[in-house]
Formats: C-alpha cells, structure tokens, sequence
C-alpha cells in the first residue's frame, strides 16, 4: 500500500485537512468517488498540487488531505468554485456534516521503517508538546508525520502501521483516533502534469 511520503507534494506550502461524516461506508464510497469524478472533470486549480481522500475503516467517514502552494491560492478558488462543488455532492449523499478545515503544514516525519507497506494510516490530534507520545517508537509502526496547526499549538499526527492489530496491541482507550485507508490519490508535477492519479494500492 502506499506511503504517506509518496503523497508529499515538495512544493506545499499548506496541508488542508478535513472530514467528512457520512455515516455508512456506501454513502462514505458514493461521495468519494463524487468528489473523485469532480476532481477528474475540472481543470486543476492554480495552486493545488495535491488532493487524496481517504476512508475510515469503520465506514463512517471520509478524510481529505489537500496540499496548495498557499492558503491564499486556496482561498481563491473556494470562493470561486467549493459551493458549487459540495452542492452536486449533497444532492447524491444528503446529509454529510463537515466539521470543518484545518490549515496545517507538514512539520515534520518521523520514519522508523521505511520498508514494509502501511496497513492503516492513523489520525489523532494533539497538544504540539505531546507529540513524542504518539510518534513512537512502537512495534507496528513504521512512521509518523507531524502537521502543526495555525500557531503551531495543536499537531494533526498522521501515523503509518503494519496492521490494524499492531495498533491496537499499543493504543489505550484514553487516545483519540481514526483509522483511515487511502482511496484515492492525485499528485500534481510543477509543470501541472500529474505525476500521480491511483487508487489506494498505488495502481493507475
């Protein structure tokens, strides 16, 4: 499967990150490949270099993780285009709740094996001081990527295990999380070719 560093753009200057509750896993794979077919449809944006959505493995929710040159870049074009967008997806799921966007940047990854293929990715937030406690070491995982939130006092951790069962050997139930399979992917080149448009398993 899929490393979360293959979905790095090195030019993003902003990590957006959002969820969506759909509440079953068809209505959470009928909005994903909406917003996929949409993606596909349109011409890329001026500035978005990145856009990948992932499903939670309990089938209730979709995970976004959108890289942009910058936030003002993304701004331009939610004001032009994001209502259209999320109103032909509402008309398919109705009734999907959005939390709302995170703006982060990638502050830093912690790999402790590069290697083997991630199982699961798995996203909890945290104070930025805590982040030792999540980052690991831990037998299972293989990394973790540190995004800070606007201030850098909050970090959204995206962290890569072996298996669904390595995780839950080292999570307590005090540790809030989700666990996410990637669904799709598109990678933008500098040029705006794409360098990477798959699904989950990194085939085209």
């Amino acid at each position: 499967m899929t490393r979360f560093l293959d979905l790095v753009h090195p030019a993003a200057g902003t990590a957006l990150i959002s969820e969506w509750l759909t509440g079953t896993a068809e209505r959470s794979r009928t909005a994903a490949d909406a917003v996929i077919d949409e993606w596909a449809a349109a011409e890329t944006p001026s500035g978005r270099l990145a856009q990948h959505v992932f499903l939670s493995t309990d089938g209730a929710s979709l995970l976004f993780y959108a890289q942009w040159t910058s936030d003002e870049d993304h701004l331009t074009w939610a004001r032009a285009h994001r209502a259209d967008v999320v109103s032909r997806i509402d008309a398919l799921v109705p009734g999907i709740e959005r939390p709302g966007l995170h703006r982060t940047r990638l502050h830093r990854s912690v790999m402790h094996d590069a290697v083997h293929p991630s199982g699961i990715f798995a996203v909890s937030t945290t104070a930025a001081v805590d982040v030792k406690d999540v980052a690991g070491p831990a037998p299972g995982l293989l990394a973790a990527h540190i995004h800070l939130t606007s201030g850098d006092e909050r970090a959204i951790v995206f962290t890569e295990w072996a298996d669904a069962a390595s995780h839950d050997e080292t999570t307590d139930d005090s540790t809030s999380f989700k666990r996410y399979t990637l669904h799709h992917s598109f990678l933008q080149g500098g040029d705006g070719t794409s360098l990477r448009n798959t699904d989950g398993t990194g085939r085209l």
